[in-house]
């Protein structure tokens, strides 16, 4: 059985939106959670051998002269590829971040064993009244605390692992569960919201 609480939540920040255009990872942040506790954290930025656009160091914060410094893509992620090895991931958005991951390690020609959960979708089902479903609106509407900037890797990283942890913590109060598979929030993710109840009743509790 994979507990849901026993995980790592990652961020990406990248040059653009899709590796397939060309684009690439520049930081990379992640929090180990295991058994509902942080016990590491990995954040480093990365260069990707050119220069990023002056949307991307407005919106990340991340500066062409900060990456001029950092160690190249393939060197970081080999190093974040032994942190993530043998664990389940979390990540909001994991599509995004499961393709830049995927681009990254392949062009290592690095693999993972863990599966992907998004933190945004199972969020649509078990928040359904927030104003929308992004991780800043999300942060603010469950009254976690909030201390960084959005838009660096780690802490967009902590954040979701707050919100992971949150979500979590509602359902097994809600459905009286002694601790949730990692398969069943997966399987929440792809749930339709009027059938989200009718799912976690089935689950047997304590």
């Amino acid at each position: 059985m994979h507990n849901a609480k026993t995980v790592v939540v990652l961020d990406f920040e990248t040059t653009g939106l899709s590796p397939d255009a060309g684009d690439r990872a520049i930081e990379i942040g992640a929090v180990r959670i295991e058994y509902g506790e942080v016990t590491a954290r990995f954040q480093e930025l990365m260069n990707p051998g050119r220069r990023v656009s002056g949307f991307i160091e407005s919106y990340t914060g991340i500066t062409n002269e900060m990456l001029s410094t950092a160690r190249p893509c393939g060197e970081v992620m080999r190093d974040f590829a032994d942190f993530i090895a043998g664990y389940n991931l979390v990540a909001h958005n994991a599509s995004f971040d499961k393709r830049f991951l995927d681009a990254e390690l392949d062009r290592i020609s690095t693999d993972y064993s863990g599966q992907f959960s998004c933190s945004m979708l199972a969020a649509r089902r078990i928040y359904q009244d927030a104003p929308n479903h992004q991780l800043g609106t999300l942060v603010n509407y469950m009254n976690i605390p909030v201390e960084g900037v959005f838009h660096r890797a780690l802490y967009d990283s902590e954040m979701t692992a707050k919100l992971w942890l949150d979500m979590l913590e509602r359902i097994q109060q809600q459905y009286v569960l002694s601790e949730i598979d990692f398969s069943l929030m997966q399987k929440l993710a792809k749930t339709p919201k009027h059938a989200v109840t009718k799912l976690l009743e089935k689950i047997p509790s304590d």
